[in-house]
Formats: C-alpha cells, sequence, structure tokens
C-alpha cells in the first residue's frame, strides 16, 4: 500500500484533521494507495505556498528554468518503474502507464524548450517619441485539476508550460489516481525547482466540489485549467468565469473516424482497433463512432470483428489479457446501460458486450441510429458504434451531428479529398490514415463545441498561460490637449 501524503511548499504532510481514504484496485478490491483528505485550509496553504514561490521562480532566467525542467524531465523518466507500480489504482496496464511516463517525460522536454520563445513585439504609435511594446508576462499561480485516465501525461501538460512560462502550480490530484500525481510533485520537488513551486492537494471524493470551489475562488490563483468531463468541466468554468479567471478546458469527446470507399481497410481496421479499444476505450480521444461509407461498411466490419476477437481484457497482472480493466464497476455498470439501451432499440451486437464486474469485452454494434443513446453520449468505455452513409457529404454530416468536437479521423487513399473534408469536421484534431488517439508534446491540442475550448502544447500554449501587457516609453516631449 502506498502511503500519499499533501505536497505543500516543499513538505510533505498529512491533511490538517488527519483524514484519510483509500483508493483500492478494481479488480481485486485491494487498497493500493492511503491518501490524504485535504481540508479548505489545506488548499488556502497550498496557493499560499505557491504564491510565496512566485517572484523567485519568474525571476529565474528562461535558461535556468529550461535545465531545471529538463532535468525534472530525466528524474521522471528514470522512475517509471514506480508510476507502473501505482497502475492498480485504475486497472490499467502496465504498458499504458510506461507510455504516460514516456509521453509525460517529452512535455516537459518540450515545455523547456519553450522558455525562451515567450517572445513580444514592438507596435508602432501613432504618438510621437512614443515607443510601444507588447510583453508576455507570467500570471502568477495556476491551478491545474487532472484526471485519471491518463494519469502521469495529464497531470505533467497541466503544470509543464505554466512553469516553463515562469508560474507556479497547484495540481489537484484526481481522487481515482492520487499516488501518481502525488509521485509526479515529488518527482518535481526533488529535480530542485524549488519549494512551493509545484504544490499537489488531494482530496476525498465527497469534497472534490468544496475544495475545487475554494482553489478557484482564491485570489491568488489567476489561471485555471482543467482535463475531465464536460459535465465537471462546465462547473469549473461557471466557477473561474465567476471569478473572472481565464480558463483552459478540454473535456469529453465522441470521435468519429471516417471510412471511405477508397479506403486501406486493414488500415483502416488497425486504427479503429487501437483507438477505440485501448486503455479499455478510457482515453479523451477514443474512437466512438466508426461512420463507413456503405459501399465497403460490410466488410469493413467482418474485419474489425476478427480483429476484436484477438483482444481479450482481463486482470492487467493476467499473462494473456491484452486490455485490462475499467477504472470501476460502476462505470461498466453504466455503459453496460448504454449498451442495453441500444440493443433494445434495433441495434447489433457485433463483439463483446460481456461485462464480470470491471472487466467489460471490446465491444462493437451495428444499426445504431439516433434515438440510441450511444448515438450521442460519450461512453468512456470500449465500445464503438458503426454507422453507414452513401458518399462523403453523408460521412461528414453524421461525424458533425454530436455535440463533441475534440479529435477525428479520416481514411482515404486520396490526401487531398480528405484534406478537404477534415477542413470541414468540426473537430479541434483530425489525423488523415491515423488514429483518433495521437498526441505529441509539440502539437496544439484542444477541442471545440462542447470538447472544450483553448489548447495546450507547444507555443499554443503560451497565449493560456502567459498575461499580455502593453508597455510604452515616451522618448522627449509629450503633447497634450490641456
Amino acid at each position: 500500500m502506498l502511503d500519499v501524503p499533501l505536497l505543500i511548499g516543499g513538505q510533505s504532510c498529512p491533511a490538517r484533521d488527519g483524514r484519510t481514504f483509500d483508493r483500492r484496485n478494481p479488480v481485486t478490491g485491494t487498497v493500493v494507495s492511503r491518501v490524504a483528505a485535504a481540508t479548505l485550509e489545506d488548499a488556502d496553504a497550498a496557493v499560499a505556498a505557491a504564491q510565496a514561490a512566485f517572484p523567485a521562480w519568474a525571476a529565474l532566467a528562461p535558461n535556468e528554468r529550461r535545465s531545471r525542467l529538463l532535468h525534472a524531465a530525466g528524474q521522471l523518466q528514470a522512475r517509471s518503474a514506480e508510476f507502473i507500480a501505482a497502475a492498480g489504482e485504475t486497472g490499467a496496464m502496465a504498458n499504458w502507464y510506461g507510455f504516460n511516463v514516456q509521453l509525460a517525460a517529452n512535455i516537459l522536454r518540450e515545455a523547456a524548450s519553450m522558455t525562451t520563445q515567450i517572445n513580444g513585439e514592438v507596435i508602432p504609435s501613432d504618438v510621437p517619441g512614443s515607443f510601444a511594446m507588447a510583453l508576455r508576462q507570467p500570471c502568477g499561480v495556476v491551478l491545474g485539476i487532472a484526471p485519471w485516465n491518463a494519469p502521469v501525461i495529464l497531470a505533467t501538460r497541466a503544470i509543464a508550460m505554466p512553469l516553463a512560462c515562469g508560474n507556479t502550480v497547484v495540481l489537484k490530484a484526481s481522487e481515482l489516481s492520487p499516488a501518481v500525481h502525488r509521485l509526479i510533485g515529488q518527482v518535481l520537488q526533488e529535480a530542485g525547482l524549488g519549494d512551493g513551486v509545484v504544490n499537489v492537494i488531494s482530496n476525498a471524493p465527497e469534497d472534490a466540489p468544496a475544495i475545487v470551489e475554494r482553489l478557484i475562488a482564491n485570489p491568488a490563483v489567476r489561471r485555471v485549467n482543467f482535463t475531465g468531463s464536460t459535465r465537471v468541466g462546465r462547473i469549473v468554468g461557471e466557477l473561474s468565469a465567476r471569478h473572472l479567471k481565464p480558463a483552459l478546458l478540454e473535456l469529453g469527446g465522441k470521435a468519429p473516424l471516417l471510412v471511405l470507399e477508397d479506403a486501406d481497410l486493414d488500415a483502416a481496421v488497425q486504427a479503429a482497433a487501437f483507438g477505440a479499444y485501448f486503455n479499455q476505450g478510457q482515453i479523451c480521444m477514443s474512437t466512438e463512432r466508426l461512420i463507413v461509407d456503405a459501399r465497403v461498411a460490410e466488410d469493413f466490419v467482418a474485419r474489425l470483428a476478427a480483429k476484436i476477437a484477438s483482444l481479450p481484457a482481463g486482470n492487467p497482472e493476467a499473462a494473456d489479457s491484452v486490455l485490462g480493466s475499467l477504472v470501476d464497476a460502476s462505470a461498466g455498470t453504466r455503459i453496460q446501460g448504454l449498451i442495453d439501451d441500444a440493443l433494445e432499440q434495433g441495434a447489433t451486437l457485433v463483439a463483446g458486450g460481456q461485462l464480470a464486474g470491471s472487466i467489460l469485452q471490446p465491444t462493437l454494434l451495428d444499426g445504431v441510429t439516433a434515438a440510441m443513446r450511444l448515438y450521442r453520449e460519450e461512453s468512456f468505455g470500449p465500445v464503438a458504434v458503426v454507422l453507414r452513409g452513401a458518399g462523403d457529404e453523408a460521412l461528414l454530416r453524421l461525424a458533425n451531428d454530436s455535440e463533441f468536437g475534440l479529435s477525428a479521423a479520416i481514411f482515404s487513399r486520396d490526401t487531398g479529398r480528405a484534406l478537404a473534408l477534415a477542413q470541414r469536421l468540426e473537430s479541434g484534431i483530425c489525423h488523415i490514415n491515423g488514429p483518433t488517439v495521437h498526441d505529441e508534446a509539440q502539437m496544439p491540442f484542444g477541442g471545440v463545441k462542447a470538447s472544450g475550448y483553448g489548447s495546450f502544447g507547444g507555443k499554443a500554449a503560451i497565449e493560456q498561460f502567459t498575461q499580455l501587457r502593453w508597455i510604452t516609453l515616451q522618448n522627449g516631449p509629450r503633447h497634450y490637449p490641456i
């Protein structure tokens, strides 16, 4: 069992009232981590520590910040085994956590490279002798709220670019992966960023609304970034607006993968299986809608069904498990309800659908219509549906018929045709002849519509985590009308 204290001002500490909560393995029920349950006063203390650390961190030369972040990236990667050891919190496969660590280290490296790219500009002025500049400067304390499903990647992303831009951070850990999120803070602390530069708060599940509201309301918090469900994102966005805090929101998705009639079907099947079922479909970019030209739909479905047969889900520690567990049994019950609703209304179960506790076999349904909940609702599980259309325009209409707009993919041998369609897809991300699940640290990552607003990644994130200021320098006399 892992002991998970708070990290405030560089110190490991219990909650002020000594409370803890347990996070259990969803497959075995054993306690994986015993976690400090922060009080509202702990949340205040974490923000105060970040505020106290801000002047020194913001004043560091950019190459010194770069050096410290690069060192932290190396330390994070070197401790991969510790992160993998905590995979039992979510029931994920070890290879998923290993990949998380690798990409998270790259996120820190990319952020390090951005410390010298925070540029301003000189703006011509009509005032004689006025030298006008637009400068980007650190904001202050940034609140990062990260989810459990890609715990190392998304928590690191929540803090890396804010740090590169000269801000200090409070990370609110997920209640479902608290040990992993706390370990990220510990690695950064031990890498020498400085006391209070990164603080980590964990809370009991029932305390989350109060803790989040307290953190956002704190006057020292100047920016908020949140990755998670659209439902909670709306709450975070509303709270941030109430306190006039800019927020970056990366929310839910229901990614479409379009298969045109000229597509390489084998390549499309491989991408669909990976995108729909990797990490049990618990990725915001997961492929949920397979939108296939009717002329090739039967062939595509048959090939995908054969692929699914080679992807058994089971206990992540079992040698024959390709896919692991859902985050908990309640997720399985919720997803089963979506499947049952579709089947009761005439959908066909092509593959999977078997649920045992938190283990759901990869599932494919055909004949799904707009009357069924699975047509619109995000399953956030290993479930994909086939939607058929006649021609590119019909496929495009189906793809855009969703409140979500995060990631999408198009398969076609005619890349010009696919690119023209990609520009009309309502999504923040689109991959041609590649899976919907894809991320690189330097790329602008964000969605549209109910998938949120703003972008993480590379130069795009500089705008999110700096304050643009107008500064003038008057040379010589200035004329005034009075």
